[in-house]
């Protein structure tokens, strides 16, 4: 799109060229003309907006500096905004108002920033397409037939159609990296405790950090993510220690044991590789110090369902016994291990998001019934957990970057997978290979 970026945007305004309210009088006129068919800016906050706008003039006036001052964005539905429903997408707390800001909400209004609302998910942001009883589907902007992903699927149909130039989500099972894969836009899972979890909480309810979830940015570019990160995160980062693609030690993983990807996946991943290959990069394809990726997809299938149903035994089972769980987190932690081992060989692995560009809306709630099409063969849906588990299990960064587009012209993204904590080296080697495939 030929709108401005986040970080352009605050230049523009910080240099006079455009006002606060202008730049969010435009974003607001964006999101009427274009969400339409969408639906994905699904809680609108205007008239906040622009008053939020129009004090950001004022501090402007008065030569107040912000990375963000005046800068328009939406933000997931399921991230409190004070005075604005957070539902998760249930019925039952459609009318569920947050009483205060999330911490990634007051860190990024004291850069500046200005949020005009709230973007669609999934109900119990637990699917890979946004569709809820309270607002309705979100479709992707590429092809409407289509599914823009889950659960941050709102927040990249908004960013992928132009309306505004971030937004932040949240990622357990691929929520941020599959909807930035289906709509081409970039985003990060990032280290896990990284970003404060602190009002991503479920409706009514305020409990303990739960295993495996985070949040982060999203954007269109890795500018404006490196920004967003630092502006959110609970401590200074390690600032990226890559500098060039030439000696850049790659993991390439376009095949795994449990998950088929399609050839058009695997030629766009392979393309970037090989673009970073050219610039002095090298690649492997296997490595005797990769975990076992089969177990690894088993142990964290276990630890997601329990986590997602808060440590709740499914009807007619057994709840995990205290000794399982420890069991499971040391099955974790010896896992984590290994990855800390292959990353002394590697800077990054690269592999597909998920092994499917965006797929046609399906009405089909249970994953287990629900199937995909790779390379005209039915496979199962859930099965494409896979690509997702390695950094989920073990907390590690992983970016989604747009690398390329299917026979549909459907977008395909890369995703780079660093060691725990070097998140810009993630958003960093995602810059560079951006560079790389448009030389």
């Amino acid at each position: 799109m030929s709108e401005l970026s986040a970080i352009e945007t605050a230049a523009a305004i910080a240099g006079g060229s455009m006002t606060a309210l202008e730049a969010c009088d435009a974003a607001i006129a964006r999101i009427e003309q274009r969400d339409g068919p969408i639906n994905a800016v699904v809680v609108r906050d205007f008239d906040r907006a622009r008053e939020a706008a129009k004090a950001a003039d004022g501090e402007v006036a008065a030569g107040v500096s912000k990375p963000l001052l005046g800068v328009p964005m939406t933000i997931k539905e399921s991230i409190d905004i004070a005075g604005l429903p957070t539902s998760w997408g249930f019925a039952e707390h459609a009318d569920h108002i947050a009483t205060a800001d999330s911490v990634v909400v007051s860190r990024l209004k004291a850069a500046g920033a200005v949020f005009l609302g709230k973007t669609n998910i999934p109900v119990a942001l637990a699917d890979w397409q946004s569709s809820n009883p309270n607002y309705g589907r979100t479709n992707n902007p590429h092809d409407l037939t289509r599914s823009a992903g889950g659960s941050s699927g709102g927040a990249a149909a908004a960013l992928a159609a132009g309306m505004v130039p971030l937004e932040y989500g949240s990622d357990i099972g691929g929520s941020i990296r599959v909807p930035a894969h289906f709509c081409g836009v970039w985003g990060l899972k990032t280290t896990f405790d990284a970003v404060s979890l602190e009002g991503h909480y479920l409706p009514r309810t305020d409990g303990a950090r739960g295993e495996l979830g985070v949040v982060g940015p999203m954007a269109r570019n890795p500018q404006d993510l490196a920004l967003a990160l630092d502006l959110t995160s609970r401590i200074a980062l390690p600032i990226a220690r890559i500098d060039t693609l030439n000696g850049l030690r790659i993991l390439l993983l376009t095949h795994h044991p449990r998950a088929a990807a399609d050839s058009a996946v695997v030629a766009a991943v392979e393309k970037a590789a090989e673009s970073c290959a050219a610039q002095g990069a090298q690649v492997s394809t296997s490595n005797a110090d990769l975990p076992d990726l089969s177990k690894l997809v088993s142990d964290y299938t276990r630890m997601l369902l329990i986590v997602l149903a808060q440590g709740k035994a499914p009807e007619g089972t057994e709840p995990v016994s205290l000794n399982a769980w420890y069991g499971m987190l040391d099955d974790q932690a010896r896992t984590i291990r290994g990855f800390d081992r292959l990353f002394d060989s590697f800077d990054a692995i690269f592999c597909p998001v998920l092994g499917t560009s965006a797929f046609p809306h399906s009405d089909e709630a249970d994953w287990g019934k629900r199937t995909l099409t790779i390379d005209g063969a039915d496979t199962p849906f859930g099965s494409q957990l896979a690509w997702i588990s390695m950094a989920t299990y073990c907390g590690m960064p992983a970016l989604s970057m747009p690398v390329g587009t299917d026979a549909n012209g459907l977008p395909i993204g890369l995703q780079i997978i660093t060691r725990n904590w070097s998140d810009h080296d993630a958003v960093r080697i995602g810059a560079l290979v951006a560079d790389a495939l448009a030389a």
